[in-house]
């Protein structure tokens, strides 16, 4: 009983120590700046932006790590895509009014929209493949 409580005591201050690192290193995750590809969408231009395109929408803020760790994989997503296709961004600092519209609770968010219509959600960090997988099923 007492050898089991210690072993329970060191897993639990282990994973305490792993959370830890690790939330450190994510939070030296470099700001990465915006591919020309990629639209940013503001509450003047988000409509005309999303009419008749397919638009995978990041919402994202500038102090969340994993949308840090996202901005990469989202302008080599833009540079690969073809035709009406596109990757835009809302900052949810700026644009509350947009995170609220679509009912953005945690972020970062990604939101597909074909024609300004919200198709398909994905929350948390994805990879290239899986986000041109997901584009090319709607384009």
């Amino acid at each position: 009983m007492q050898t089991t409580l210690i072993v329970i005591g060191i897993v639990i201050v282990a994973v305490y120590i792993f959370k830890t690192v690790a939330m450190a290193q994510m939070k030296k995750t470099p700001l990465v700046a915006d591919h020309a590809k990629v639209l940013t969408l503001t509450e003047q231009n988000f409509q005309q932006q999303t009419k008749n395109k397919v638009v995978l929408v990041d919402f994202w803020a500038t102090w969340c790590a994993p949308c840090r760790m996202m901005a990469p994989i989202l302008n080599d997503v833009a540079t690969e895509l073809k035709g009406n296709s596109h990757v835009g961004k809302v900052d949810i600092q700026q644009y509350q009014s947009l995170a609220n519209k679509f009912k953005v609770r945690s972020i970062p968010t990604l939101i597909l929209l074909k024609n300004g219509t919200e198709i398909n959600r994905f929350v948390g960090i994805k990879s290239k493949e899986f986000l041109l997988k997901e584009i090319a099923k709607v384009g």
